[in-house]
């Protein structure tokens, strides 16, 4: 079953690429060190809000690098390491969706079709993002897989499963070549 026509399928890939760099791909919120704390992971960066937690900044921004960098060494590193590498999986299609946008005849002369590229681009960063939502320690769910048991809190890798979805989606349309 193809749920794109093929007149549409590069415009979605291109779209659905960016749609996946705006939406979170996990939220987690919970309890921490007396307070509660809310983790917003985008592909490229996390946005951390702390309420309550004694010593720590209220608002903080970190990118994939620095909070894998900031883990090393401790139980949660893998995770991050996880994150790390889907954000660069996921770079690399952020890239190929500006080009194609920018230079669609040329993209589309390639020998490999850019909606595939881009669909497998997003699905294998999906499928690391997933990954490492299932090792932090955090409650996948309201269930405790992560490492350690998980934390009291809810992680939902809410654009994770979409940014899977659209790859899915992606890699099943049919292209008039």
């Amino acid at each position: 079953m193809v749920w794109v026509r093929s007149e549409y399928a590069g415009e979605l890939a291109v779209l659905s690429t960016w749609v996946a760099a705006l939406l979170p791909w996990n939220l987690f919120y919970g309890a921490v060190a007396g307070g509660t704390v809310l983790f917003v992971r985008f592909p490229l960066f996390q946005i951390r809000y702390a309420f309550g937690v004694p010593l720590v900044r209220a608002t903080s921004v970190s990118s994939p690098v620095s909070a894998y960098l900031l883990q090393s060494g401790t139980s949660v590193q893998i995770a991050y390491g996880a994150w790390l590498v889907g954000a660069c999986v996921f770079l690399v299609a952020l890239g190929v969706s500006v080009y194609y946008y920018r230079e669609e005849e040329r993209a589309e002369s390639w020998r490999v079709d850019p909606v595939d590229v881009l669909g497998g681009l997003l699905v294998a960063s999906a499928t690391l993002f997933l990954v490492a939502s299932v090792l932090f320690p955090e409650r996948f769910f309201g269930i405790g897989f992560g490492v350690g048991g998980g934390l009291p809190g809810v992680s939902i890798p809410v654009g994770a499963a979409l940014q899977f979805v659209l790859g899915g989606v992606l890699l099943r349309a049919e292209q008039v070549r």
